[in-house]
């Protein structure tokens, strides 16, 4: 029994549906205030210090806390995160979206005035930032070139390492540089200026996407907005697929929501900005590709502009550009399943990388995944009043995985869809890939219709990636805690991920199979 129900002279009874409804608000208020007080109580194992004068932003309490405090709290942040953002999106919890908005962009304003937290990725940028304003090429001059400059000598990983970020998150790291001049406090907060700006904006794209739809903006809401592993990720994490992400949810806004004569150039535009952050986010113009592929006019539109604007901040970044991001494609992170793929391969056939094997193996899989979720994704414009909307479903949307019937595997899916249902294939098959870069699927996922089969895979896949990354820096942790390098993320994440990865395929070879033999005359199933 899903929904209350009056006995005549007895009691109601609540269902679970009811109860997740209580989980979800609960849970994902104590995520988020946990992720804020980490920031808030400052330096830490999972806060790096910010060289600079006290007076500037960003603040903290500076309390010192014990190593082992903010990690448990870290950890408790992810799994209560997980659990109300599942319970969220599969409860009978009908919050108003405009709240969910007003509080997801007030906690990402909070976290740009507190220190960053999870990893030190942000000092690099600050690093690559600070060259970039000196005159130098951060793609050919690492931060170790200059070990006493009081911001590139601040890095605390990766210091021999040039660059992998995109032309245009350099520009904005060189000019939060140039505020922030010797200060890293300074220089960090500006770059969180941008990052919350960045991801307050993509919370109004996707509300006012799904404006024409309550339900489909609540979800959005809760899949951005309010999305405590997001905020745990991108708002307190402060990593540049923020940018990323707003340039792409951008762009698909700009193709099915403006003008019809300007749409298509100010999608290719902002498609190249976005692959300008990070190269991989370029995985989302396969979205307008495939709704466009019956008109190569306007394909050749969006096309032409996204790719005279790659060139054009590419060419501007210099030779050196692409020369981390090629080495970066060779490696394997230590959560995914191809490092025990790669340790397998070592066994049987003595040491090596096997770079090209796992390469060409994780492509296969991708384009498999691809397709299996092409098959049995859901078809059709659901959003009232605006055609080619790309959220399929009903006035709810209803659809739960299957695609509408008639015509071929994929024929009506829409390009928000197709973007979607492209990135998950890659996060699951990608050999390198970190929690943080689930935040480009939680945002397409946002802008099309309710697949609480996929968005599940995905919650699962980003809490049990976040828990491997406890935390993502090597400072400060405890020794005691080198278990949760040793044994969680090298070992019991990536077969965890393999299992996921698993029963994603067979779900969707499932659904796939079940759209295709559903009569034409069938009704979606709700």
């Amino acid at each position: 029994m899903t929904q209350d129900t009056v006995v005549a002279g007895g009691p109601v009874r609540r269902g679970p549906r009811d109860a997740l409804a209580g989980l979800a608000p609960v849970a994902i208020t104590l995520s988020v205030g946990l992720t804020v007080l980490i920031g808030l109580l400052g330096p830490s194992a999972m806060v790096p210090r910010l060289p600079g004068p006290s007076w500037q932003p960003p603040y903290s309490l500076a309390a010192g806390p014990d190593g082992h405090l903010v990690i448990a709290l870290a950890g408790a942040a992810i799994v209560l995160g997980g659990l109300g953002l599942a319970a969220g999106l599969r409860s009978a919890w009908r919050p108003d979206p405009r709240r969910l908005l007003v509080a997801g962009s007030a906690v990402a304003g909070l976290l740009a005035f507190l220190p960053p937290s999870g990893s030190a990725d942000h000092l690099n940028y600050a690093a690559y930032g600070r060259l970039a304003a000196l005159g130098h090429d951060p793609y050919a001059v690492a931060p170790a070139a200059f070990p006493g400059d009081p911001v590139a000598g601040a890095v605390e990983e990766w210091t021999g390492v040039t660059s992998v970020y995109g032309p245009v998150a350099t520009a904005v790291q060189a000019l939060s540089s140039l505020v922030g001049g010797e200060s890293v406090r300074l220089t960090v907060f500006a770059m969180a200026l941008f990052n919350a700006a960045a991801f307050v904006g993509t919370a109004l794209l996707l509300h006012r996407f799904t404006a024409a739809d309550p339900g489909l903006q609540r979800r959005a809401a809760l899949l951005w907005a309010v999305n405590p592993l997001m905020i745990y990720h991108l708002s307190a994490g402060m990593h540049v697929d923020t940018m990323a992400v707003a340039c792409m949810a951008a762009a698909l806004c700009a193709l099915l929501s403006t003008g019809r004569a300007a749409r298509h150039a100010a999608s290719g535009v902002l498609l190249g900005l976005g692959i300008g952050v990070k190269l991989n986010a370029g995985l989302v113009a396969l979205g307008p590709a495939w709704a466009l592929r019956r008109d190569p006019g306007r394909l050749a539109v969006v096309a032409g502009t996204a790719t005279a604007t790659v060139a054009a901040v590419y060419a501007a970044a210099g030779p050196h550009v692409l020369d981390q991001v090629g080495a970066a494609g060779r490696k394997v992170s230590l959560a995914t399943p191809w490092q025990q793929v790669k340790l397998g391969l070592q066994t049987l056939f003595g040491p090596g990388a096997y770079t090209a094997w796992i390469q060409a193996g994780s492509v296969l899989l991708l384009a498999v995944l691809a397709w299996l979720l092409l098959r049995a994704a859901p078809r059709g414009p659901a959003v009232p009043g605006v055609p080619g909307s790309g959220l399929p479903g009903g006035p709810s949307g209803s659809l739960s995985g299957g695609g509408l019937p008639g015509g071929p595997p994929g024929a009506d899916v829409p390009a928000p869809a197709v973007a979607a249902l492209v990135v998950v294939a890659w996060l699951f098959a990608a050999p390198y890939a970190l929690p943080w870069y689930d935040g480009l699927a939680f945002a397409l996922l946002a802008m099309t219709a309710s697949w609480p089969a996929l968005e599940g895979f995905v919650v699962a896949r980003t809490t049990i990636l976040s828990l491997g990354y406890l935390p993502a820096r090597e400072a400060l942790r405890p020794d005691d805690l080198l278990w949760l390098k040793t044994a969680v993320r090298q070992q019991v994440v990536p077969w965890s991920l393999l299992a996921l990865t698993a029963a994603l395929a067979w779900w969707a070879a499932r659904a796939g199979a079940r759209a295709r033999r559903r009569p034409a005359s069938a009704a979606p199933r709700p």
